[in-house]
């Protein structure tokens, strides 16, 4: 399975690849009034409107420094109302990918409640790399917010 590398401060993580939609650049968003500190705001995505979410802040760190390698990496969402979305996930250093098999992730042992999105780890001759499990990485408010019915938000 391949997987797209990112880091947070000094922290390695991944995400599989055939959830990843496409890697974007950097770019301007349109910021959401009263949205959590890691909603950035919104971009246009080939007519479309897509959140998109500071990976850095979401974990508890500075927002995401504007380094040529910080990127926006749209993935599929699959979100607590059955449907699928594009979310876009900025990270730092978003510039390398991995090849590891599903057994090559080791579980960590630890459960936290507001993290569920903090997965497996695999180590390489670096360190651990921590999988993010998109479909995890928001709560069910915060859905509801990012992906409101048109009709309901008007």
């Amino acid at each position: 399975m391949l997987f797209l590398l990112f880091e947070i401060g000094s922290t390695r993580y991944c995400i599989e690849a055939s959830q990843v939609v496409e890697v974007t650049p950097l770019l301007c968003l349109r910021t959401l009034p009263f949205a959590p500190p890691y909603v950035s705001g919104l971009m246009n995505y080939r007519g479309g409107i897509v959140p998109v979410i500071d990976l850095s802040v979401l974990l508890g760190q500075k927002p995401s420094r504007p380094f040529f390698s910080t990127r926006i990496v749209l993935v599929h969402f699959r979100g607590a109302d059955k449907g699928t979305h594009i979310l876009g996930l900025m990270a730092e250093k978003a510039t390398e990918t991995i090849s590891r098999q599903e057994e090559d992730f080791k579980t960590t042992g630890i459960a936290i409640g507001e993290a569920r999105f903090l997965g497996k780890v695999v180590s390489d001759e670096r360190g651990m790399i921590q999988r993010l499990e998109t479909g995890q990485m928001l709560p069910e408010s915060v859905q509801r917010l990012l992906f409101a019915d048109t009709r309901e938000a008007v």
